[in-house]
């Protein structure tokens, strides 16, 4: 099985920074796209930031410029470092990877999420 577990959350004040780290243990093969996903109260879960193996990066709309995704992959670790925050930016944040267990199969696991509060 695979785990993926999420810190660094917590209450900032916007204009604040935070940086998220997502660590994946078990029985891994090799780790393709990581990401950063997050729910905000009566929404639906949106993509905040994606990183491939090759550390490709993508990021919704609302965070470029302010989010920076990054990954140490002799660690299976990907981190969100979040600045210029917003209240808007609230919500429980999930980690995402696509993990592949062996050569032959792969699967997207989550987190258990991270609570950011962006407050004065």
């Amino acid at each position: 099985q695979v785990q993926l577990v999420e810190s660094g959350g917590g209450l900032v004040q916007p204009g604040g920074s935070l940086r998220l780290s997502c660590v994946a243990s078990g029985k891994i093969f090799s780790i393709n796209d990581m990401g950063w996903y997050r729910q905000a109260p009566g929404k639906e879960r949106e993509l905040v930031a994606a990183i491939g193996s090759d550390e490709t990066a993508n990021y919704a709309d609302s965070v470029k410029g302010r989010f920076t995704i990054s990954r140490n992959n002799a660690k299976d670790t990907v981190y969100l470092q979040m600045n210029s925050l917003k209240p808007e930016d609230s919500a429980v944040y999930y980690c995402n990877a696509q993990v592949a267990r062996t050569v032959f199969d792969s699967y997207h696991y989550w987190g258990q999420g991270t609570q950011v509060t962006v407050s004065s």
